[in-house]
């Protein structure tokens, strides 16, 4: 067998081991799931009419506007919120010497890795289609999308969610405990919180808005609604595949020198 058909079966079957872990353990994803769905609802529900009044949408019952502005931004959070999971799975593994057993058995070296991004991946896009389809039920609407725009639109959310698990996967391998690697990725859900998700940047404090602005979110989330509201993209759409492109190797060559470390 070639090194590439022995890479491409292992890693399958690394893919399937975490999709069963996944599928028989789905309290940890659901409740990193629900963060971005009771935001959703919160902010659209309770803050709606303040603040589809800031963003000049009258201050009357209709919300649309907020909702359309904020589900772009959930979309992108949500994906922060599923890879801590992955952080905590491959943390899980490291520390509990599956990693070590898998070193001894013959199979492809990197293929324990490759299961959990591209598992990871996969629950983050399904992670993204359910609170998608929360928005679309409490009223988003895109305005004159194409369908290219939405192949657009379909690709930025997975190549976000490929450099964020990446990210992910490295700090999972080097935190002591499932506990560390939680906490360790907080900062994939707390960067949205100062991104332009709920607000522009342009109403921030001027002192606030270059933490808001330089950051991987706030390109990203500009993009996606100029893809699927129309609005102006600018140079977001770039710096957001720059930013995706730059963690995903950032987090790839990281977890590759953790994981071909030798073991203590």
């Amino acid at each position: 067998m070639s090194s590439l058909s022995l890479a491409v079966r292992d890693s399958s079957t690394m893919l399937r081991r975490n999709l069963l872990h996944a599928r028989r353990y789905p309290s940890l994803t659901l409740n990193l799931l629900l963060t971005p769905i009771m935001l959703l609802l919160l902010f659209v529900y309770i803050f709606g009419d303040v603040m589809s009044a800031g963003l000049g949408g009258g201050g009357g019952a209709d919300r649309s506007e907020y909702i359309a502005y904020l589900v772009p931004g959930l979309l992108l959070m949500t994906i922060g919120s599923t890879t801590i999971g992955t952080a905590v799975s491959v943390s899980n593994d490291m520390t509990e010497g599956i990693i070590a057993r898998f070193r001894t058995m013959a199979i492809h070296r990197g293929s324990v890795i490759i299961g959990h991004v591209i598992g990871s991946v996969l629950q983050s896009v399904m992670s993204v289609v359910l609170v998608g389809a929360v928005g679309v039920a409490i009223g988003f609407r895109s305005t004159d999308a194409t369908a290219l725009e939405w192949i657009a639109a379909f690709g930025l959310l997975t190549l976000f969610a490929l450099a964020l698990t990446w990210i992910a996967v490295g700090m999972g391998m080097v935190s002591p405990n499932a506990e560390a690697a939680s906490n360790n990725a907080m900062p994939l859900i707390f960067l949205p919180l100062i991104s332009s998700t709920f607000v522009p940047v342009d109403a921030m404090p001027g002192w606030f808005q270059p933490i808001a602005e330089y950051q991987p979110f706030t390109p990203a989330i500009e993009t996606l609604r100029g893809l699927l509201l129309g609005t102006e993209i600018g140079n977001n759409g770039w710096l957001a595949v720059a930013w995706c492109l730059g963690l995903a190797a950032l987090g790839y060559f990281w977890s590759k020198a953790v994981f071909n470390r030798d073991p203590k």
